[in-house]
């Protein structure tokens, strides 16, 4: 696999754009596949606070593997979601008190539901998928596999069932590049 990095402005490139499925909204299976740091500058309704950038890999056995982004503006206003997420990757319970722990957020797995958002862009309509809430990770794997201990575990990997396909093998990967977490400033 080829390491993602910086293109210079005279560099050869030669990989072209791929097709853009949007799904059907529903219920999918996820995996976090990359977490950056950023700084939301603020809107009328926000003011200007950190935003986690989250980039997901939706598993679909109709459509394949679908990259959807996701933001979470951390702010007071936007706990409730935060902590949806957090409850939907199994670091958070319900109704507990909780440290977010960014480092163990890549590699994580859920379930979201998704949904169609269209919107105008140029004078045409558009449309794109949307996180519209994350289930709790436990009505996710009702098996109670824990999902750090399979991470971290290799004789755990292996007994792990796969509730999507690839599942194994994301989960194979994740362990061989130790989580690729990489700091940045917000």
């Amino acid at each position: 696999m080829e390491q993602e990095r910086e293109l210079q402005w005279e560099d050869q490139i030669e990989k072209d754009g791929g097709e853009f499925t949007l799904l059907p909204e529903g219920d999918y299976f996820f995996t976090v596949e990359k977490f950056e740091r950023a700084r939301f500058q603020g809107s009328e309704k926000m003011p200007p606070c950190p935003q986690a950038k989250l980039t997901l890999t939706v598993h679909s056995q109709e459509h394949g593997d679908q990259t959807i982004f996701h933001n979470l503006l951390l702010h007071t206003k936007t706990e409730g979601l935060i902590s949806n997420f957090f409850i939907g990757i199994g670091q958070k319970k319900k109704g507990e008190p909780f440290r977010m722990n960014w480092n163990a957020v890549v590699g994580a797995k859920g379930k979201a539901k998704i949904h169609v958002n269209k919107y105008m862009s140029q004078g045409e309509e558009r449309a794109n998928n949307q996180v519209k809430s994350f289930y709790p990770y436990d009505e996710a794997f009702p098996n109670g596999q824990n999902q750090q201990q399979s991470s971290n575990n290799y004789q755990n990997q292996q007994q792990y069932q796969a509730p999507f396909p690839g599942a194994a093998n994301n989960q194979q990967q994740q362990n061989n590049q130790g989580g690729g977490f990489t700091p940045g400033q917000f």
